[in-house]
């Protein structure tokens, strides 16, 4: 069997003390290692940008990125991390994403994490089209936890079709967010609305930096094949800047396999 490729989470709030994610440097150390012992190899983080965080600039994010990488490499953690933002949809985003006050993933300037208020959806379509004229494309975090799309499902896959990337969140897919969030993530999964899984994990304790539970129960849903897509190969081009096939995924074939821990000591 051919071993897993290394996880790859493009939407983590690792940084200390920059927003509602790690606190500490020792709660960023202790996340880091907690994903590379589950098998994640990047991380892009996503502090929050925009709304409550406007105060969060391009070039402070940048800094504190080196800074935690240095901070990593001092402690043997084999983790890299990439300067990102999880970006509150407001209306001076795009004049901000153009002179990169506003973090693009992996500053690639390619993929924007696009965050929605939680408790509304508001069509999406006049944003997407803005950042098509800047050559960026949306991705639309935890689609599956926004009240508004909850309970219009159907402005999804319109968003989709329009080229709008779906990234849904680890812990959903296990049940952390609860029974609707749980269930609505596989139902993304099985009508092929899902492109990225990632943990948008906040702290060692509480909605952690892992990704092997959800990979395991994407496995089951849709296929090993459409794990190692959204969990490994896709998040994998964000950080290089390529692009990642939008639209709706083609119905998965599932194929027989041993389970996650197994495959991860083939080889």
């Amino acid at each position: 069997m051919e071993p897993l490729k290394p996880f790859v989470d493009i939407h983590c709030h690792l940084v200390p003390d920059i927003d509602d994610g790690a606190k500490t440097w020792e709660e960023s150390l202790a996340m880091a290692r907690m994903a590379v012992a589950d098998g994640t190899e990047t991380i892009v983080v996503t502090p929050h940008q925009l709304g409550a965080y406007g105060h969060n600039t391009g070039d402070e994010i940048r800094a504190r990125t080196r800074q935690l990488q240095q901070f990593l490499n001092e402690h043997n953690v084999p983790l890299k991390v990439l300067a990102g933002g999880d970006v509150r949809i407001e209306s001076d985003m795009i004049a901000k994403l153009r002179t990169g006050e506003v973090m693009s993933l992996a500053d690639r300037r390619k993929h924007v994490l696009l965050e929605l208020p939680h408790e509304l959806y508001f069509p999406l379509e006049p944003v997407l089209d803005d950042l098509n004229s800047l050559g960026m494309v949306g991705v639309l975090s935890h689609p599956e936890r926004n009240q508004g799309i909850l309970k219009q499902r159907e402005v999804l896959e319109p968003l989709v079709a329009n080229g709008c990337l779906m990234q849904i969140t680890a812990g959903s897919i296990v049940g952390t967010f609860g029974p609707h969030c749980q269930h609505f993530s596989e139902w993304m999964l099985e009508q092929g609305l899902v492109h990225f899984v990632a943990t948008d994990a906040h702290s060692p304790k509480t909605r952690r930096p892992l990704m092997g539970r959800a990979f395991e129960r994407v496995a089951e849903l849709v296929g090993w094949d459409s794990a190692v897509e959204f969990c490994c190969e896709n998040p994998a081009a964000v950080v290089a800047g390529k692009k990642v096939a939008a639209g709706r995924r083609s119905p998965p074939r599932k194929t027989v396999w041993g389970g996650w821990f197994g495959r991860r000591r083939a080889g």
